[in-house]
């Protein structure tokens, strides 16, 4: 499936808002209101996943190249975990106060 079909615009089933596609090249795979995702991936971007749960965000982490800040969400239901890109600079630009509430979960932790 090409990038251009994934992105797609979407209803968040955590927090029933209405979420945009991207206009920077890219695709949505998180809201960017509460940041949760959801289960549908095995490995990033096959769609291959049965599982369909919800996916919390727990945490930040960043990579020195060219992925920059992602953020590490668990499955609800399984427990699969995954990494999704920040979504910034864009119409609908992550939740910045949400990721630096994780980061400092983390730190606390």
């Amino acid at each position: 499936m090409s990038k251009k079909r994934e992105n797609v615009g979407f209803v968040c089933e955590n927090c029933g808002r209405e979420v945009k596609p991207l206009s920077n090249g890219s695709y949505r795979n998180h809201c960017p209101f509460c940041l949760y995702s959801k289960h549908v991936d095995c490995l990033p971007g096959d769609r291959a996943s049965d599982c369909g749960g919800l996916m919390k965000p727990v945490g930040v982490i960043y990579k020195p190249n060219k992925k920059g800040y992602q953020l590490k969400h668990r499955c609800l239901r399984c427990g699969h975990e995954g990494m999704n890109i920040v979504a910034a600079e864009d119409e609908q630009s992550d939740n910045f106060d949400l990721i630096l509430q994780l980061m400092q979960n983390e730190t606390n932790s």
